[in-house]
């Protein structure tokens, strides 16, 4: 099966997630199903795997990959800021932990055609579900410099995102940018390359962050996710950059504290209570050896948290 994704922190991310072999767990990014193969393998007959994904062609992959004898799964096109309403339709209260892997897949950046890929020449699209109508060539080609500008540095933490805008700017006065590769050179003629990282790495971040709405859909979920989870099950969340894991990071420590009424209040009056602790207290990396076999690794962070 080509363009199969090797999963990030397979063993940490079961051994965290899965502390009830007969429980309902949710993978919210599902992917091409390399987390939930593990996942199934770790449930028992009694379990049950819900996989969520915005991607229908993922899903079709996973369908084939997740055909796993003696397991109960169930696989929905829902981006995981839906998951209440797939519980909903599944007659579900709450799941015992989910997932999210923050990250690109494999299939996506080399199998979808859809320029998510700085190194490929493709449609510039980076829609993960297809039936939504903005492009990464229409916000290229139609924001003036300036919100452009915004979307870099927002989005991409762009230094260079004046120079970045106005390069794009100049290209597409020239000839709409329709392309990945074109956009890369774009950006290339605005940014020197600096050490490993490609220089439109952070542009086509923020682009593919804005098409998709991404912090959109990870603001929801993080405001959905406490009354979705049993007592102790778990959150567990892969990030690949600071402004998801900040999110992720800041959801967390606010779910642990408990009354913030000012210390000369006789008696509580904001009913604030703690929600989760953290299992650990700092982000989980990979090890050194599985960023060497897999570089897409590098830059994972693991936060795990568990309701109480």
């Amino acid at each position: 099966m080509p363009h199969l994704h090797q999963p990030v922190m397979v063993r940490e991310v079961v051994e965290k997630l899965v502390t009830f072999a007969d429980g309902v767990y949710a993978d919210g990014t599902v992917g091409t199903g390399g987390h939930s193969r593990a996942i199934c393998e770790k449930i028992s007959p009694q379990g049950l795997l819900i996989g969520l994904d915005r991607d229908e062609e993922s899903l079709r992959i996973s369908r084939e990959r997740l055909s796993c004898p003696g397991r109960r799964v169930n696989l929905f096109k829902a981006s995981y800021a839906q998951i209440d309403r797939i519980l909903n339709r599944l007659g579900i209260e709450k799941v015992n932990g989910v997932l999210l892997d923050l990250g690109m897949s494999t299939y996506q950046l080399e199998g979808s055609g859809r320029g998510f890929s700085f190194i490929r020449n493709e449609p510039l699209d980076m829609r993960m579900d297809l039936d939504e109508e903005v492009t990464a060539r229409q916000l290229v080609n139609s924001l003036p410099a300036g919100e452009l500008e915004r979307l870099l540095r927002s989005y991409g933490e762009e230094r260079r995102a004046r120079a970045v805008s106005k390069a794009i700017e100049r290209e597409r006065k020239k000839a709409p940018i329709v392309s990945s590769l074109q956009l890369a050179k774009a950006v290339e003629s605005a940014v020197p390359r600096s050490g490993g990282k490609h220089p439109a790495t952070r542009t086509f971040q923020a682009l593919r962050i804005a098409v998709n709405k991404e912090l959109d859909h990870l603001q929801t979920f993080l405001e959905k996710i406490p009354s979705l989870i049993v007592r102790s099950g778990r959150l567990v969340v892969l990030s690949y950059h600071s402004l998801e894991d900040r999110a992720v990071k800041e959801a967390m420590k606010d779910w642990e504290c408990g009354c913030t009424c000012p210390r000369e209040f006789p008696e509580c009056r904001c009913g604030k209570v703690p929600l989760f602790r953290r299992v650990h207290k700092k982000g989980i990396r990979p090890t050194k050896e599985e960023k060497e076999s897999n570089p897409r690794a590098r830059s994972a962070i693991l936060r795990t948290a568990e309701r109480i």
